[in-house]
């Protein structure tokens, strides 16, 4: 049974929340005020509400008629009958009631208004498979990654240890630029799924502008989020060009892998999507490190 719940969490995913805030911990790297303490409650939080996402996604798909059993992609244990729909939307609820006490701590980093950016993050969570208008049904996952995978973690969690907003240009740079790679993996995602998903008419990008143009998407996001961070790379040593440059090279190759394969076969492109990522986040995170001493 731990082994479902294990799937249920969907971990080649989780290199997205955690590239967030790995990111965000550069940009104080950089700004010479990194923290621990408040950097592990915002990668914790990070993680449970994105974990929280993954259950809510499976318990409301399943609610609404959206899986079916024999799917391509992870293997949902609702829909399966692995798990059951009452202790999927137990554990759901659970894990935000974690991620709000976790984000209630960081209150003590930061000011009230982060009431309302956690409350959004948590609504967000739900939002993007249930309510009046799921946001993954309607073309709008993409853009909903983009901020809360990359633009609200990575500013929040440099925020929550610099306690000001210095460095904007870097910092709205690196965190769109994490979203757009955060949004890529959401991409591979749908792309494996349109089958499944036209079929029940679940209106992704991927449905709705179709996998060649989205396979360019993919691609071009990848280059876009380089090409952003501009205003950073030009303050950075010329070796630091090296990160972007093995980040496009390993973007490229698993693009192309993913242009000519289908089905199960792209669920590993999913997790390395994710892990190309967490790599660029972490090289960068190392040249923050470098450059401030």
């Amino acid at each position: 049974m731990v082994k479902k719940w294990i799937e249920a969490m969907r971990l080649r995913t989780l290199p997205v929340s955690i590239s967030g805030v790995l990111a965000g911990c550069g940009c104080a790297i950089w700004q010479g005020k990194f923290s621990f303490v408040p950097a592990l409650l915002c990668l914790l939080f990070a993680m449970t509400a994105q974990i929280a996402s993954n259950f809510g996604n499976e318990y409301y798909d399943f609610k609404n008629g959206i899986d079916r059993k024999g799917r391509e992609g992870f293997r949902r244990g609702v829909t399966e009958g692995d798990i059951t729909p009452l202790a999927m939307k137990r554990a759901t609820f659970t894990m935000l009631g974690i991620a709000a006490s976790i984000g209630f701590i960081l209150l003590l980093y930061g000011t009230i208004w982060l009431i309302l950016a956690g409350c959004a993050i948590l609504l967000f969570a739900l939002a993007y498979s249930t309510g009046p208008y799921p946001l993954s049904h309607h073309g709008l996952g993409d853009i909903t990654v983009v901020i809360f995978f990359g633009i609200v973690p990575v500013t929040l969690t440099c925020y929550l240890q610099t306690g000001e907003w210095n460095g904007l240009p870097e910092l709205l740079s690196t965190s769109v630029a994490t979203g757009l790679l955060a949004a890529n993996v959401l991409i591979v995602n749908n792309y494996r799924d349109l089958e499944d998903d036209k079929a029940v008419g679940k209106k992704t990008t991927v449905v709705l502008f179709g996998r060649i143009i989205m396979g360019k998407v993919y691609l071009f996001s990848g280059i876009l989020a380089m090409a952003i961070m501009y205003p950073l790379w030009i303050q950075l040593p010329a070796w630091a060009l090296a990160v972007p440059a093995i980040y496009l090279v390993l973007h490229y190759t698993t693009w192309r892998k993913i242009m000519s394969s289908e089905g199960a076969a792209l669920n590993p492109l999913l997790g390395r999507s994710a892990i190309n990522l967490l790599l660029f986040t972490m090289l960068l995170l190392a040249v923050f490190l470098i450059s401030s001493r």
